[in-house]
C-alpha cells in the first residue's frame, strides 16, 4: 500500500466531501446538529494541504494516515472528527504494524491470507478504523451510524479476498455495499449520537455519519482503475 495510493484517496476524499458538503449538512439538519457537511469539508481541506505540503512529500501510506487523522481529530467538531480522526490514525497504526511484523490486521495474520496485492493492506487498515469507530462510539451495525456503511464494505474485502477476485472489483463490491448500508439506514431508529435523541422520529432519514463513510469508500474504489 503505496504512500501515493494513499495520497490520492485523500485528495478524492476531500473533492468528493467538498461537493456533497451541501448534502451531507441536509441530513444532518433532519436528525443532528446541522453540520455535519461544513465541519468535515472544512476538516478534509486542511488535510489537503497537509499531504500536499512539500515536508509530507516523502511520507509513506502510515505516515500519511496519522498525519491525516490527527488533522482531522483537530479540525473537525463534534463526534465525526473524534471518530474519524481516531479510525485514521488506527488504519495507520494497522498499517505500520503489518510493514513491520506481516501481520495483517488486529486478528492476525489470518485476518486475510489470499488475495491480490494491495488488498491486504487496505482491508487490514479497514479493520482497525471499523474497530476504532465501534470501541471510541459504543457501536454497531444497525443503529444508525456511520458503521452501518462501513461494516458491509469490510465484510465484502474479506469475502473478496477469500473468492480471489481482482482488487479493483473488491474495491468497487465494497463502495456498493457501502452504499447499500446507507440506505439501509433510512428506516432505522438511532441509537446512538446526536440522532439518538429523536427516538422514533429519526426513522425514515438516512444517516449522515453512513452518507460521508460511503463518500469516502467511494472515492477509496475510484483510486483503482477498472480493468
Amino acid at each position: 500500500m503505496s504512500g501515493e495510493w494513499v495520497r490520492t484517496w485523500l485528495r478524492m476524499s476531500a473533492a468528493v466531501v467538498a461537493d456533497q458538503a451541501e448534502w451531507l449538512t441536509g441530513l444532518d439538519a433532519a436528525i443532528g446538529d446541522g453540520d455535519h457537511g461544513i465541519n468535515l469539508d472544512r476538516g478534509f481541506r486542511r488535510v489537503l494541504a497537509t499531504v500536499d505540503d512539500p515536508s509530507a512529500a516523502s511520507l509513506g501510506a502510515a505516515d500519511l494516515l496519522t498525519a491525516a487523522g490527527r488533522t482531522i481529530m483537530g479540525s473537525v467538531g463534534g463526534a465525526s472528527g473524534a471518530l474519524y480522526g481516531r479510525a485514521l490514525l488506527r488504519a495507520g497504526a494497522a498499517i505500520s504494524l503489518r510493514a513491520e511484523t506481516g501481520i495483517s490486521g488486529p486478528a492476525g495474520p489470518e485476518v486475510v491470507a489470499v488475495g491480490p496485492p494491495g488488498l491486504l493492506p487496505v482491508t487490514a487498515a479497514l479493520d482497525a478504523a471499523v474497530d476504532a469507530i465501534a470501541t471510541l462510539g459504543r457501536a454497531q451495525r444497525g443503529d444508525k451510524t456511520m458503521l452501518d456503511a462501513l461494516v458491509p464494505s469490510v465484510e465484502v474485502l474479506h469475502e473478496s479476498a477469500a473468492h480471489g477476485v481482482t482488487l479493483a472489483q473488491a474495491l468497487a463490491a465494497a463502495a456498493a455495499a457501502a452504499a447499500d448500508g446507507l440506505e439501509a439506514t433510512r428506516p432505522l431508529v438511532a441509537r446512538r449520537g446526536r440522532a439518538s435523541y429523536l427516538g422514533e422520529r429519526s426513522a425514515g432519514h438516512l444517516d449522515p455519519g453512513a452518507a460521508s463513510a460511503a463518500l469516502l469508500i467511494r472515492a477509496l474504489a475510484d483510486t483503482v482503475p477498472v480493468e
